[in-house]
């Protein structure tokens, strides 16, 4: 699996052939002005919640793509009214696509769409595939309902969680996520867009080695290979 960062939570993720892009926020965000929005493959879109900084470009990189998108029924149904084509899920839920196997999981955040709608509960997703698993935080704070994906989900071979704070959980909440999750491999995500989860690096990466884990802090528009 390559993934490649995009900025915020942004993130591409390659399995084989198949090009996933998670809560795709790019155009709002001057810190990925040099990422070419066109130039971003996509089969599937998959959407942790509604906030605008997780869903602004879904849109457009649909329409160009023609990307099914995934998420909550009610988000699904409001990008189906913009003339995507949606696949809805909600918690516990899982779908066999051919890439793999999606699963929605808990997220403790709140969900609402750009122009006001409600959008549901807010989510993570775990991707299981011939290629490796690997568990999607979305905007969350620490919750005792991570402890749930070690005991249905293969072994994870890296796990996405924010860091940022203020919003979410901070990096040291991720650790103790680390934990509950079973996965020493860390992708940070939701720090440094604005002021209020601003970080410092490389106390952030000392927390986690500390603890005899990884925190992989990727710069935007950096690719790497996570196979298992």
């Amino acid at each position: 699996m390559k993934i490649t960062y995009y900025g915020q939570s942004c993130f591409g993720v390659q399995i084989d052939e198949t090009h996933l892009l998670f809560d795709p926020f790019i155009s709002g965000n001057p810190l990925a002005a040099k990422v070419d929005l066109e130039g971003i493959p996509a089969d599937y879109i998959l959407l942790s919640h509604g906030h605008q900084d997780h869903v602004l470009d879904a849109e457009a990189i649909g329409k160009r793509t023609g990307a099914k998108l995934v998420g909550a029924y009610e988000v699904a149904v409001w990008f189906q009214g913009k003339g995507l084509e949606a696949h809805p899920m909600n918690h516990g839920g899982c779908w066999n696509f051919e890439f793999g196997k999606i699963r929605m999981v808990n997220a403790v955040h709140s969900s609402v769409l750009p122009d006001g709608t409600y959008g549901g509960n807010p989510a993570g997703y775990v991707i299981e595939s011939p290629a490796g698993t690997f568990y999607f935080a979305g905007d969350t704070a620490l919750t005792l309902d991570m402890k749930l994906i070690p005991m249905l989900c293969p072994k994870l071979d890296f796990a996405i969680l924010p860091i940022g704070d203020n919003f979410t959980m901070g990096y040291r909440d991720a650790v103790i996520a680390s934990d509950f999750v079973e996965c020493d491999r860390i992708i940070g995500c939701h720090f440094d867009t604005f002021g209020f989860i601003e970080i410092d690096h490389d106390e952030a990466r000392k927390v986690f080695a500390d603890k005899g884990k990884e925190l992989i802090l990727l710069e935007i528009g950096e690719s790497k290979d996570l196979s298992a």
